[in-house]
């Protein structure tokens, strides 16, 4: 006999009703294609599933593409390894088709763009360095870009355009991989957000916390005046930044609403490789409740935003 005192729940009395009649999430409509050798990437994209992220994605890109066609604000803000992984000729390409009406970088970013502007190549061996005292240590990353923080901000410039402008009047050998050079030819602002002590340049002796400081209040200032232009219709997408842009985007929209400027009807998307806290709730959550769409896309940059783009260039 049990010994419990209590018995199993009769089930029999059960209520059930018919399959066909529940409301299901995923339909006939919602399964995704087979691929096939030889198809373009229009059949691709439309044999995704319409699920999840792959619906998410979907319902973003036309957003991008409806902002550009409304002549919205479309804000990126990027980590400096987008630029690391080999993808500032795509953005570049965007930035030249209306896809980009602003860039916010951080103070990583910076470096790598006018590495590779200046040899075509970045991205030290910091283990190697390291233990020698050599890392970060370039002399001409080092001299150049204060040189060109100092050179700019003395005229009034903020950080981008300072480096932009230098950029534009020394032109290296590969300039034409800067992003930072691509906004100043195409004007559209490029603004950076530094934090001192975190980048090699700040350990170089020409390192000047006052120019510092001052270009990427100036760039902050010039951020919101872009943030404000992203009502009724704009994007913001925060691609590989977990911390400093995030946190950066978040003020300016506080500052945008304070001023008593409209910022509503307006999308967010964060893109990395996992999932990130202030990225979540400053760019795809904070921002847009009650006023817009935020959404969160996890995977390597060097494919996402590669699909993104594609995605973005496809005719209709």
């Amino acid at each position: 006999m049990p010994k419990y005192p209590v018995d199993p729940l009769d089930l029999s009395g059960l209520r059930t009703y018919p399959l066909k009649s529940r409301k299901s999430k995923v339909g006939l409509d919602d399964l995704g294609g087979v691929p096939q050798a030889g198809e373009t990437f229009r059949q691709f994209w439309e044999s995704l599933p319409g699920v999840l992220a792959a619906r998410d994605l979907k319902d973003l890109v036309r957003s991008i593409k409806k902002a550009r066609d409304r002549g919205r604000a479309i804000l990126w803000g990027l980590g400096a390894h987008v630029v690391k992984v080999g993808l500032s000729p795509l953005v570049i390409h965007l930035m030249e088709q209306g896809y980009v009406s602003g860039l916010a970088l951080n103070g990583a970013g910076i470096i790598h763009d006018f590495e590779m502007a200046l040899v075509g190549q970045t991205s030290e061996d910091v283990e190697e360095g390291l233990g020698s005292g050599e890392f970060g240590m370039a002399e001409e990353t080092g001299s150049l870009l204060n040189r060109a923080i100092e050179g700019g901000v003395e005229k009034g410039m903020g950080i981008g355009e300072a480096i932009g402008a230098f950029l534009d009047q020394h032109k290296p050998q590969f300039m034409h991989l800067s992003l930072i050079w691509a906004g100043y030819r195409l004007s559209i602002p490029v603004t950076v957000h530094v934090a001192i002590g975190t980048d090699i340049i700040h350990m170089h002796p020409q390192a000047s916390g006052e120019r510092l400081g001052k270009g990427s209040l100036q760039d902050f200032r010039l951020l919101a005046a872009l943030v404000q232009k992203l009502d009724d219709g704009g994007v913001y997408l925060n691609v590989g930044s977990a911390v400093v842009l995030p946190e950066v985007f978040l003020k300016a929209v506080s500052v945008v609403r304070n001023l008593g400027h409209p910022l509503s009807n307006f999308s967010t998307a964060s893109f990395d490789f996992m999932r990130h806290y202030r990225p979540r709730k400053n760019v795809v959550e904070r921002p847009v409740t009650g006023a817009g769409r935020g959404y969160e896309l996890v995977g390597h940059h060097e494919i996402m935003i590669p699909l993104l783009a594609a995605a973005l260039l496809e005719p209709e």
